[in-house]
């Protein structure tokens, strides 16, 4: 498919308005384009833009891979803080209008990605603060800028991950790194986040869109099908006794096995040996 870029417009019947959305050849590329405010999650429309592109890409068969990623200086800064300060937005109303808020407005959030059916990749531009680095490690897989920074502050400023990114970070790291990282409130470089195991590869600012690119477009070549049941079964495996998973890896395979796009792949297979 040609490169179709869609802003200000409509995604079955939903509209991105504080993002940009493109498509290209399986590859869809979400931009969070409120430099302004640093990407902040709350006091935008990014929430609804998120959630709206991963409903999208779901129920799309054309989408291969997603790729998130952020324009100008930061990936996500998270929350407004000076809303925070205000009691405004988000953050106004006492403790059961607060809680209604979370849950109808950021929690959208952790829950759409945990059920996003295709590959997810985070290309870290620059600082992922609080929410914003909780959205980074919802993702599959993350690719940071070397100018990216990381920090789980909420602590820092009197409050908890809200967004649930207690649950994502110790799955991603482990319970005691995940433990240190938030309770101390550290903001850590992206060399150190490749050696915690929270990014894949570092790279140089100009080198990072199409690096992330490329790898997504790796992933996009692979059968689309099988693709999408395969990260079904990695996300089943971490909740799963392995009896009842290998259940359902036998029935997933006897769909792929009944798949027109198995039989492709295995005749490009061939045709590739026989041409060495």
């Amino acid at each position: 498919m040609s490169l179709a870029t869609v802003k200000d417009a409509t995604i079955k019947n939903a509209t991105i308005k504080d993002a940009t959305l493109s498509l290209d050849q399986g590859v869809a590329l979400l931009t969070l384009n409120r430099d302004d405010v640093r990407n902040a999650l709350t006091g935008t429309e990014l929430i609804d833009d998120i959630v709206n592109t991963v409903e999208w890409a779901n129920s799309n068969r054309e989408v291969s891979v997603l790729v998130i990623t952020g324009s100008g200086s930061a990936f996500s800064a998270g929350g407004n803080i000076k809303e925070m300060r205000d009691r405004g937005g988000d953050f106004a109303g006492d403790v059961a209008e607060v809680e209604e808020r979370y849950r109808r407005g950021i929690q959208r959030i952790p829950l759409a990605l945990h059920k996003t059916e295709v590959p997810v990749i985070a290309a870290v531009n620059g600082p992922a603060i609080g929410a914003g680095f909780d959205l980074a490690n919802m993702a599959d897989i993350r690719i940071a800028s070397n100018k990216a920074k990381f920090g789980e502050t909420f602590l820092n400023l009197g409050i908890i991950p809200g967004d649930g990114g207690a649950w994502f970070m110790q799955r991603l790291i482990g319970y005691q790194r995940a433990f240190e990282l938030t309770l101390s409130g550290r903001v850590i470089g992206a060399e150190e986040a490749k050696e915690l195991g929270i990014v894949l590869e570092v790279v140089e600012p100009e080198q990072l869109l199409e690096h992330s690119l490329k790898l997504a477009r790796k992933i996009a070549n692979q059968p689309r099908d099988a693709s999408r049941m395969t990260k079904r079964l990695m996300k089943a495996a971490q909740r799963m006794e392995l009896p009842d998973f290998l259940d359902l890896c036998a029935c997933f395979q006897g769909m792929c096995h009944n798949n027109p796009e198995h039989l492709e792949a295995v005749n490009r297979f061939l045709e590739s040996q026989q041409k060495r």
